[in-house]
């Protein structure tokens, strides 16, 4: 057979990088960068290429298993589902709605049809206990900006490509291309920034992979960032430099914020920071004379106690030094299809809710419409009404990925029943009862449903398959077929006529008369595809089916193959505001009444040694250590330790050292380096593949350890339930 070229968006990180894929005879013979992609313009990282290695993977699950006396065995579809039905209802029937559970990982935002099908099975259950990897590492930035802004996805990220001053703090991008910002290349994008006089200073307790290209590197005791930040609003105030620029009419708290702050000086917060006061004036100074700077801060910031009032605090100081909304300062994506801060009435809204209800054990507050997972284990494991006995994961192992791992891995082998929608047998799938494979990306299409709402520049790209579909449901008809059977429904029921009679009444509510014109426009397709056309069509380019004729369709996306650039970042206050009030609010009440509890910290002393984790460009949480390309070369699960900590615990590089406190205890591979803080050791997430019944035969080979063994699940972010996975104390020696 010939050779055929094909184009898809990567789906293995936030930086969804454009790919050129070569394809013969049924397999992958080469991928690249799509030098044509308007969005990344040809960049890719190692684990694009790794594609073909996941899509090849033996251990790859393709057919579904059933547990059968202790062993996970194939079955057919009907038998998996036959099995489901005839377990879920059951134990529904016996112990209500909130006795299910359901769980969601990182991999879902790269599929769209399980990013638009897990509400709806979410919905149908109708439990409380909804859980996501959210709760690890993002929600305190999508609390705060809904506080601010209205809604959880209207995230101002920086205009990096006119930018002249960049500060990161807590954050990689570098490695990570981006992180609730999706920006392929940034390297790139800040060797331009240099080029063109702007200067680039990271703030974090490690010199990073992009503090080593930066400027200036100012190390930072972890969970120090609130004092940092807040220290910087005060600065603003004490010396007058605070301006709100192109959005001052739209800003409501100005002064509710001076009062909040004014304890927090420089020389208060200095010893805490390990930052000289002088350096958070002079940083400060710099940025409110920069005519065009952005502050951008991410996992550091968000993983700690304080998290959703350092990701707060970040933008407080991009209002108050006049770069919100403005070109090179930090402004909001327009995306083609999906963002709520394009519907409905511009200027205002509902803006958002918390703590509709509570966790049953904990009393821990919904965010999101999500209890944090660090609740997880003690909901399966406490007696009482509503106790949780039954579990639906899709795509997440956090076994692996969320705190107490060994807890919740003796809490998912008590539950009465357990499916994973998932593509292999981890340390968390081995505990299903029934796992149902996904697709691999190669042989699913897709559009960003999240990222474009993140994104450094407007774009709409579609993904068509490029290997053949398997002789199997769809990921969205596995999610439509077990919220069926939670329904009650048998487990043949037919899932395509439920999608079409539910499209058709979602049609007939929103468009009333012209019901029928859109339902014969999206005749042909169905699923998530058909769901694209509709918000494709009625977005903010869409053609309004006819209206606007040089507006987007499904079809222009779809014969774009590179995808179509939607320009540059635009400014859009008033516009996408969704508060009541119809203003950027500055000074949320909860935010404000949090702030004494970290004064109270701050009269503290910082542990002597803590724990922070890592990123690495060759890994994503926990899933991607079983592919060759990836895997190879040096280990990188090793404890990075300062020379100075290592000579004073008498550590010797390439040796083990036992790293320990109250929640447990590892053992790691030492590895010597001055890019740490010292007091400050370094243990990169989502390893520890040593588990009993997983099945990644890689990864077994250097399992790494599991860090998240040291962190205790009982210890969040009050206001947004995220866990704390940075800043930990701990005790280290060496093994002899």
């Amino acid at each position: 057979m010939p050779q055929t070229t094909h184009y898809r968006i990567c789906p293995l990180c936030e930086a969804c990088c454009g790919l050129e894929i070569k394809v013969q005879d049924g397999a992958v013979t080469h991928i690249r960068g799509d030098a044509n992609d308007p969005f990344s313009q040809g960049y890719i990282c190692p684990k694009a290429v790794a594609l073909k290695d996941l899509h090849d993977d033996p251990d790859r699950l393709r057919t579904p298993l059933i547990k059968r006396n202790g062993r996970h065995e194939p079955a057919t579809w009907d038998e998996a589902f036959a099995e489901i039905a005839r377990r879920l209802q059951t134990l529904q029937a016996a112990h209500g709605r909130h006795a299910v559970a359901v769980a969601v990982g990182n991999p879902t935002v790269h599929k769209y049809g399980l990013m638009s099908y897990f509400p709806k099975l979410a919905r149908v259950l109708g439990t409380r206990n909804v859980f996501s990897a959210s709760s690890l590492d993002q929600v305190p930035k999508q609390l705060s900006c809904g506080l601010m802004f209205g809604h959880w996805m209207t995230v101002p990220v920086p205009d990096i490509s006119r930018t002249q001053l960049l500060v990161v703090i807590g954050a990689n991008p570098l490695a990570s291309n981006g992180s609730m910002w999706t920006v392929p290349d940034f390297k790139g994008k800040a060797k331009a920034l240099q080029a063109r006089g702007g200067r680039l200073v990271v703030v974090d307790p490690r010199r990073t992979e992009t503090a080593a290209v930066a400027d200036a590197h100012h190390a930072i005791r972890p969970g120090a960032d609130v004092f940092f930040l807040a220290a910087m609003v005060h600065t603003l105030f004490a010396n007058g430099w605070e301006r709100l620029g192109a959005v001052s009419e739209w800003v409501a708290g100005v002064e509710d914020v001076r009062r909040a702050v004014s304890a927090f000086t420089p020389e208060a917060v200095a010893v805490r920071c390990g930052i000289a006061a002088d350096t958070i004036v002079e940083l400060t100074r710099a940025l409110a004379h920069t005519e065009r700077a952005a502050v951008y801060a991410r996992i550091g910031t968000c993983t700690q106690t304080f998290g959703t009032l350092a990701s707060w605090l970040v933008d407080v100081l991009n209002v108050l030094t006049g770069h919100l909304d403005v070109p090179g300062g930090v402004m909001f994506p327009k995306a083609a299809a999906f963002a709520s801060n394009t519907l409905g009435t511009s200027g205002s809204g509902r803006g958002i809710a918390t703590g509709r209800h509570a966790s049953r054990v904990s009393g821990a507050p919904e965010v999101m419409g999500e209890q944090p997972i660090t609740c997880l284990a003690e909901e399966i494991e406490t007696a009482g009404q509503d106790q949780v006995r039954a579990l639906i994961t899709v795509a997440t192992n956090p076994v692996l990925s969320a705190p107490n791992g060994p807890r919740i891995s003796r809490a998912l082998a008590s539950l009465d029943f357990m499916v994973s929608v998932d593509i292999y047998l981890n340390e968390t799938t081995r505990h299903a009862d029934v796992i149902l494979p996904g697709l691999s990306p190669l042989q699913d299409d897709h559009f960003d449903m999240m990222f474009a709402q993140l994104s450094w520049r407007n774009h709409a790209r579609y993904s068509a398959p490029v290997l053949p579909l398997e002789d199997r449901p769809a990921e969205w008809q596995i999610l439509l077929k077990l919220a069926a059977i939670a329904q009650g429904q048998p487990a043949d029921v037919d899932v395509n006529a439920i999608d079409d009679a539910q499209f058709a009444k979602d049609v007939q509510r929103q468009f009333g008369p012209h019901a029928d014109t859109v339902l014969q426009a999206t005749q042909g397709l169905s699923g998530p595809q058909r769901l694209l056309e509709l918000v494709l069509r009625t977005g903010p380019y869409g053609d309004e089916f006819g209206r606007k004729p040089d507006g987007l369709t499904l079809a222009k996306v779809q014969a774009a193959s590179s995808g179509i650039d939607l320009g540059e970042l635009q400014p859009r206050v008033p516009e996408l505001l969704r508060t009541p009030s119809g203003k950027i609010e500055l000074a949320p009440p909860a935010l404000l009444a949090d702030l004494p509890r970290a004064w109270a910290d701050l009269q503290t002393p910082a542990p002597e040694l803590v724990v922070i984790g890592r990123r690495d460009v060759r890994s994503n949480n926990s899933w991607m250590h079983n592919l060759p390309l990836l895997a190879k070369g040096p280990m990188r699960c090793t404890a990075l330790v300062h020379p100075s900590d290592a000579a004073r615990l008498q550590l010797q590089a390439g040796k083990l050292a036992r790293i320990s406190n109250a929640s447990g205890q590892i053992e790691a591979q030492v590895e010597i380096s001055a890019d740490m803080m010292p007091g400050v050791v370094s243990l990169p997430h989502g390893w520890g593949h040593d588990l009993p019944g997983s099945q990644l035969t890689l990864a077994a080979q250097r399992p790494g350890v599991n860090l998240n063994v040291l962190l205790d699940d009982s210890q969040r972010d009050p206001l947004s339930g995220n866990a704390v996975l940075s800043g930990v104390a701990i005790q280290i020696q060496p093994i002899l």
